[in-house]
């Protein structure tokens, strides 16, 4: 109980804190922390770098790649504590975003449309965008403990314009919730590219077997909505995206399987933006 209320106060602390400081002085205290921690080697760079291995091209220096990797995933953590402070005007002005128009479309049709994305570049700063360009949407959220910590998370995503529902706790289970959203023409964002369950979908990813979850697919296939997977990362002045073709409406497996595609293709291109500190495939220990 202790060590929850003690995370709570550094979340809360680092909203607070990091606001106040200048950008400059934050992005380097944070790509310190950043640096430190690549050199301290603990779990997570350990099996960030043994998942980068899987996605690197061959010949790739690892260990620098891990250490922009980690730099990256400080910087969605910075820009997290400081989205509020940046504006509608950058978060707006500075994305750029490929093949657009098939979110653009899908949303003016009606029918429902899931945005489903792997753990790369600023999925927050994306939600922000995707919210302040007219679109608000649904999301679901992984409970945190304590409990504070997850209102916390909440109410930030909410003051972004996010519906946040919780995956699990809440009054119902997400499935009809979601479900709802989509029937009445609502946009889903969907993080897919992790297993929560570890009984999810297994796929082909990289050319081995790993589970993704099945729930995007199969809310598409039961309200007829398009499932578009994005992929993001990071540029220098700003953030871009890739909005993909849809997956092809067909089976639970066959549509993850689609989605497992799309996100490598993101990821072959951008694997220092890929924040993946988790076991994925299914042959490592």
């Amino acid at each position: 109980m202790i060590e929850g209320r003690l995370t709570d106060l550094g979340y809360a602390l680092g909203w607070r804190g990091v606001r106040l400081l200048p950008e400059p002085v934050a992005a380097a205290a944070f790509r310190l922390g950043a640096d430190a921690a690549y050199r301290r080697g603990g779990r997570g760079v350990r099996r960030l770098r043994a998942n980068l291995s899987r996605v690197a091209p061959a010949g790739t220096d690892l260990d620098r790649l891990t250490r922009v990797a980690m730099r990256s995933y400080a910087r969605y953590w910075l820009e997290v504590f400081r989205l509020r402070e940046l504006g509608t005007e950058r978060i707006v002005g500075r994305m750029r975003v490929l093949d657009e128009h098939l979110l653009r479309e899908s949303h003016a049709r009606g029918a429902g449309t899931i945005l489903a994305l792997p753990h790369m570049g600023n999925w927050e700063q994306a939600g922000a965008w995707l919210a302040a360009t007219g679109v608000p949407f649904t999301t679901v959220a992984e409970r945190l403990r304590p409990e504070s910590l997850f209102e916390r998370f909440v109410a930030f995503r909410s003051e972004l314009g996010m519906e946040v529902i919780p995956l699990t706790g809440g009054e119902s289970p997400p499935f009809g919730l979601l479900a709802d959203r989509l029937r009445a023409g609502g946009m889903l964002c969907l993080l897919a590219d992790r297993d929560l369950s570890r009984t999810g979908v297994g796929v082909r990813f990289f050319g081995a077997k790993a589970t993704m979850p099945g729930g995007p697919a199969a809310l598409a296939l039961a309200t007829g909505a398009t499932l578009l997977p994005v992929t993001l990362w990071f540029d220098r002045d700003g953030w871009s995206a890739w909005i993909h073709p849809a997956a092809r409406p067909s089976s639970v497996a066959a549509m993850t399987q689609d989605l497992a595609d799309a996100f490598a293709a993101g990821i072959a291109a951008h694997p220092a933006d890929w924040h993946m500190l988790q076991r994925v495939w299914r042959d490592e220990a």
